[in-house]
């Protein structure tokens, strides 16, 4: 087999992909940037460790052929299935054998995983760079890869997008390997698309948005086709399985000639966008339906005092914060995924008017056929995005009920507290005037025992069964308990008041606060947060 110089150099360093790679439009700078991300990335995106490797394959080559299928556990096992041949002799450091022996499949799906999008990708790096070398893979998608990895939560799902390359006349980007099946004239992109799934369906139910990044690249003149596909877990292998298996249709799994292995193509295309869209209604349900439990009880419960009502607490503010918060990343998952969507019907779209497209007069109506069926996705999508704005404007909405609500607890909370400060009740009032009749009877009491007892003034005795009286010692005791007396009722008098003001002033402040509360607009309650 031919390999041609620049492959075979730049599959003789596969390890320092992206510099290595044979596209000519590629800035020296751009792809050291990726190399720097890469390494930066190396340690939490993939694994070293031989023993969780794994990575599956999926060779097809006919549709009377069965899938040749695979799971790679190691990088000499990588190289076998690939067809490289070649060794490292030890003692001049000079590689010997073909760096190539097979023939590219009609269409090979690479599957990248890791168990979850928060667990590094079973592969180690150097199995990386050997696949992404020997396919010559657009750096680009290293910015899709990136996303996945050891993680505590879900990385960027704000990042999108739909990068590609086109080669068709100049072929410029990859190198011409006729023993390979690979003509040099070609095209490839990369895109990622998120979906949502419920992981838990008891309630309450538990959802999670999930991120798939593909990479696709396609031979005009040979009709090979290559698919990477990194995903958290293998759900699009068990589809792409289905779709391409025995029991899919014949016309999804045809590769005789260059024009059904771009239907074919079409078809994954297909797979992954309804993918992408399919369970985004009923995650948006979920989210009315938990709004809805949070907040019916505010529009329709009765609030009049006396009646029974939830109480609500900071925390249901709280609640419905964190549903906003889903909603709106909802929304924004959406539109990120129309973006792609319209992104890849624009590409072939517009492939058919490039001359060098020899496949327009066999395939245009199939291409005509695949974007409309993505112009109604996007339109579906849309759809869901016009339901999930206005459950925003219904969440705000009832938010602010909510905050009413317990503006009028705490009001109420505090009519009670004045109440009872005031004694305007039966039963306070009955207590305020028995605590004010023991308090008037000890003040005047006082007094006289404590003159009694200071003095111990005999104001008449029994002595030996005779009555004895002193006018002197009565006389002495109203001198000294009458003035006693009066003072202590002032003093008592004055202490009543002082502290009846300060009490009276701490009320007014408070009922300040509370009025202002009740004016000022619902999203400036920062004391209720507080309280």
């Amino acid at each position: 087999m031919q390999i041609p110089d620049a492959f075979q150099h730049s599959y003789e360093v596969f390890e320092t992909y992206p510099r290595n790679i044979c596209n000519h439009s590629a800035y020296p700078g751009i792809l050291q940037a990726y190399a720097t991300r890469l390494d930066a990335a190396a340690s939490r995106l993939l694994t070293e460790s031989e023993t969780e490797v794994s990575v599956p394959f999926r060779d097809l080559f006919s549709a009377s052929q069965d899938p040749d299928t695979h799971n790679i556990h190691g990088d000499d096992a990588l190289k076998k299935w690939l067809g490289d041949q070649s060794s490292i002799d030890p003692n001049t450091s000079q590689r010997n054998g073909m760096i190539a022996t097979k023939t590219d499949p009609k269409c090979r799906f690479i599957f990248l995983a890791g168990g979850n999008s928060r667990k590094p990708l079973k592969i180690s790096r150097r199995m990386l760079t050997r696949i992404l070398t020997y396919h010559q893979v657009m750096p680009s998608y290293l910015d899709f890869m990136f996303v996945f990895g050891l993680s505590n939560s879900a990385r960027e799902l704000r990042f999108s997008g739909f990068r590609q390359q086109t080669s068709l006349s100049d072929r410029a980007g990859n190198p011409a390997i006729p023993g390979m099946g690979r003509s040099g004239s070609s095209f490839q992109m990369c895109y990622n698309l998120k979906g949502v799934a419920c992981i838990v369906p008891k309630t309450p139910a538990q959802w999670s948005i999930q991120q798939a990044a593909i990479h696709h690249q396609f031979d005009i003149e040979e009709g090979t086709a290559l698919w990477i596909v990194t995903k958290g877990d293998l759900e699009i292998k068990n589809r792409v399985k289905a779709l391409t298996g025995k029991d899919g249709q014949p016309e999804d799994r045809a590769f005789e000639s260059p024009a059904e292995c771009l239907k074919s193509s079409l078809a994954v295309h297909l797979l992954l966008c309804h993918w992408s869209i399919e369970e985004w209604r009923w995650y948006i349900q979920h989210l009315e339906d938990a709004i809805e439990a949070e907040t019916d009880t505010a529009i329709h419960s009765h609030r009049g005092r006396g009646e029974a009502a939830r109480v609500y607490v900071p925390s249901d503010l709280q609640t419905l914060q964190d549903y906003q918060d889903k909603v709106n990343q909802t929304i924004m998952v959406l539109e990120a995924n129309n973006d792609v969507l319209a992104s890849l019907r624009s590409f072939y779209h517009a492939l058919p008017n490039s001359s060098a497209f020899t496949l327009k007069d066999t395939c245009g109506s199939d291409i005509t056929s695949f974007t409309k069926q993505v112009d109604e996705m996007i339109h579906d999508s849309s759809m869901q995005v016009s339901r999930a704005k206005l459950l925003i404007r219904i969440t705000s909405d009832r938010k602010d009920l909510v905050v009413q609500h317990l503006q009028t607890q705490t009001t109420q909370k505090m009519e009670d507290l004045t109440t009872s400060m005031h004694g305007i009740g039966v039963g306070s009032q009955k207590e305020a005037i028995i605590m004010r009749i023991i308090t008037a009877v000890t003040l005047v009491y006082l007094p006289g025992t404590f003159v009694s007892t200071l003095f111990s003034t005999d104001v008449i005795r029994f002595p030996e069964n005779r009555e004895t009286f002193s006018p002197t010692a009565l006389f002495r005791w109203l001198q000294v308990t009458f003035p006693l007396t009066i003072l202590t009722l002032i003093v008592a008098f004055i202490v009543f008041r002082l502290a009846d003001k300060r009490r009276k002033h701490a009320l007014s402040a408070f009922q300040d606060a509370e009025m202002a509360a009740v004016q000022a607009p619902a999203d400036q309650h920062i004391f209720l947060k507080g309280s």
